[in-house]
């Protein structure tokens, strides 16, 4: 057994929500895992939620040792129905860490969230410590870069106005490049999005404007829509086809691989035999 804490949330958050989401932890835990931590996730976490945003809880759990030994190996993601504004889903630990190791950003966000509905103490903070050793901050840079070229694909801004929430999918990842490109792509950006561009140059106006847009979706509701002003079109024209050709590229170093494959496998393993039972 684990002594999970529950630490403050935020005092706008739903209460009935919240209940639901213990609610399908508690089912989760029914189907014999341990969970190790649950956040926050999408745009609540990310510091740009409009009144009416979804709560996207995301939680990793570790299964005890006899669910190894079956022929048929468990599903590695454990799934709720998405209802009304609540969505809730989990990552076993070993899909979180592949995950980490080839580049994904999502586990060292949910790591890095400021959100949290339940965690064993500690092991955010040795997950994090991790998670530095055998991520390749370059490519996750690639993850961002890949995140920012969806974005505009799908809801390009310069078609005219453009639902809030859709541009600030395409602004997040392109703040998180320029803010690891002022780090020499050598660290994680923050998850929450105020602090990542609190803390990279930028031209004035370009920030007025995007703070004028926060402040426009903290009011509006998430069908909200608006025209993208002319300096944000083109910050964002200009940032993607700069990091476009400028991310550096990813190389393969197969002893380094070796190396944080072999610290992810020992932590995978000490928290498996830690929460066995």
């Amino acid at each position: 057994m684990t002594n999970a804490i529950h630490p403050q949330l935020p005092l706008d958050f739903d209460p009935e929500i919240v209940a639901g989401i213990r609610q399908r932890l508690d089912n989760a835990r029914n189907q014999g895992v341990t969970i190790l931590f649950a956040i926050e996730s999408g745009s609540r976490a990310w510091g740009f939620p409009s009144p009416d945003s979804d709560y996207d809880c995301r939680f990793v759990y570790v299964r005890p040792i006899s669910d190894h030994l079956s022929l048929q190996p468990d599903r590695d993601v454990i799934e709720f129905p998405i209802e009304c504004d609540l969505d809730v889903g989990g990552w076993d630990l070993k899909k979180a860490l592949l995950l980490a190791l080839g580049g994904n950003a999502v586990i060292g966000e949910w790591a890095d969230s400021a959100i949290c509905y339940e965690e064993v103490p500690e092991f955010r903070s040795e997950m994090k410590e991790t998670l530095d050793q055998i991520i390749e901050p370059v490519r996750v840079s690639h993850h961002y870069l890949g995140l920012a070229r969806s974005g505009i694909t799908r809801h390009n801004p310069a078609n005219g106005e453009i639902k809030l929430k859709k541009l600030f999918y395409i602004l997040r990842p392109l703040v998180a490049l320029q803010w690891m490109e002022q780090h020499g792509f050598a660290k994680l950006p923050p998850m929450d999005f105020n602090k990542g561009l609190a803390e990279i140059e930028l031209d004035a106006e370009v920030r007025e404007l995007i703070g004028e847009l926060l402040a426009m979706k903290a009011k509006t509701r998430e069908i909200g829509t608006g025209e993208v002003p002319k300096v944000i079109l083109d910050y964002v024209s200009l940032r993607f086809s700069y990091f476009n050709e400028n991310v550096p590229a990813t190389s393969y170093d197969a002893q380094s691989k070796r190396n944080r494959t072999a610290i992810a496998q020992a932590f995978y393993e000490n928290a498996v035999r830690r929460f066995d039972g």
